[in-house]
């Protein structure tokens, strides 16, 4: 597994990161608890020294997951998400200095760490960055020794802007071959910057791996069941032939062209994906290890025009 340096932060991590909110079940339904470990497990095994998570996912027990079964292991990277509250009903974004301070606290609790790797303010909006005392009270906490790193899981480009405006370590984004208008409204910044940027949605849920049929239908409890029309999702497919005559030399899967061009961008430190299964996991390092030269310049710039001609782009 090839490493990176997650911007000026000074934690050098694997370029995947495992992501968890599929694993805790929250997104496309329930994954066995055996299974969790087994993940997780693997995931060590294999060089992976980023996980992704979040206070809310399973509603804590994804961290208390991870802390029970990493507990110790100082190698193994964990960022996590805070600012939901589901105390209140319906659950609401919260990031007022008193509920950053019972989450972080909850989540050294439940990771079993003294100190946390990273913490993101999760999916904030434009006016709570503006605002400035959650991103102040981060600063703090890094300065007090409780956190390494802060930063900004992002749903937008203009959210991501403003996080950079206040001096955000890390930004998190949704990126990928056919998702690039948010990233692509830091993207100079991030690189002038140095900050530290994880990518999310590099599959786009699923989408690129390349596996479904024009009549894909989802189950109840799976997030793509509200995501996509069925229309929609049939253009979508559609939109991957642009990326069929990259299968050649060391990338023999759509999923393995699609996660070496996000890997292409020198201001990503780690892409996250989420693997559902230990199978699956073992799929996604063996195309993480493709040649770093499978997507030559010229073969970047050919997909790039097929995507913009088949109106692939977001």
């Amino acid at each position: 597994m090839r490493t990176r340096v997650l911007g000026k932060t000074g934690i050098t991590c694997s370029e995947v990161a495992l992501g968890t909110w599929g694993l805790s079940g929250d997104g496309y339904g329930p994954v066995a608890f055996d299974e969790q470990d087994r993940i997780i497990e693997r995931a060590r095994a294999l060089g992976i020294s980023l996980v992704e998570t979040s206070d809310v996912y399973a509603g804590g027990e994804m961290e208390s997951r991870l802390g029970r079964t990493l507990h110790g292991d100082s190698s193994m990277i964990i960022a996590t998400k805070i600012g939901t509250c589901r105390v209140s009903s319906p659950p609401r974004k919260r990031f007022d200095p008193e509920w950053l301070t019972q989450s972080v606290a909850g989540s050294r609790r439940r990771l079993r760490r003294e100190t946390l790797d990273v913490v993101l303010l999760h999916n904030p909006s434009l006016s709570t960055l503006e605002r400035g005392d959650a991103c102040e009270w981060l600063i703090d906490r890094v300065r007090a020794g409780e956190i390494r790193a802060w930063g900004v899981s992002a749903g937008s480009g203009e959210v991501a802007s403003a996080a950079l405006d206040a001096g955000a370590m890390v930004v998190q984004l949704a990126f990928n071959v056919l998702w690039v208008s948010d990233y692509r409204h830091v993207e100079a910044r991030l690189r002038e910057s140095g900050t530290g940027f994880l990518a999310r949605s590099v599959l786009a849920h699923g989408l690129l791996c390349g596996y479904w049929s024009q009549d894909r239908a989802f189950d109840v409890g799976d997030h793509r069941r509200e995501r996509w029309t069925v229309d929609e999702l049939r253009q979508r497919l559609r939109h991957l032939d642009a990326l069929r005559p990259n299968l050649t030399g060391g990338l023999s899967s759509l999923r393995a062209v699609a996660l070496r061009w996000v890997l292409s961008h020198p201001t990503v430190s780690s892409a996250v994906l989420g693997p559902r299964s230990a199978l699956q996991l073992d799929q996604l390092v063996r195309d993480a290890s493709s040649p770093i030269d499978a997507l030559s310049e010229t073969a970047l710039r050919a997909l790039e025009a097929r995507l913009q001609d088949a109106g692939a782009r977001s």
